[in-house]
């Protein structure tokens, strides 16, 4: 429940603190972009069950993908595309910590 809590807490917070240090005139606006790219989960759809605390989603759902990931730090290159690519990558560690945290 804690992690879950915890990982809810940094998809919200962190694509917000990314925005307030790099994209300070735009702030709010890169905030809402970066949270719009949470809509990158709606491949859990795919899944069964669609939710499980206890699975990595990192090489497990389709845009959770390693050529995905790829796609997304390619994108941080055009700057038309940097604040999307950002939230997506956030989206990305914020999921891969919920995976190192099951290893340990």
């Amino acid at each position: 429940m804690m992690a879950t809590t915890l990982h809810m807490a940094a998809h919200l917070l962190l694509p917000g603190l990314v925005a307030w240090c790099f994209f300070r005139s735009r702030w709010r606006l890169a905030w809402f972009i970066m949270l719009a790219t949470m809509a990158v989960d709606l491949d859990h759809l795919l899944a069964d069950p669609i939710f499980d605390p206890e699975r990595c989603g990192i090489g497990f759902h389709p845009l959770h993908s390693y050529p995905a990931i790829v796609l997304y730090v390619v994108a941080v290159a055009f700057k038309p595309l940097r604040i999307v690519a950002a939230g997506l990558l956030i989206h990305m560690l914020v999921d891969g910590t919920d995976c190192i945290r099951m290893l340990l």
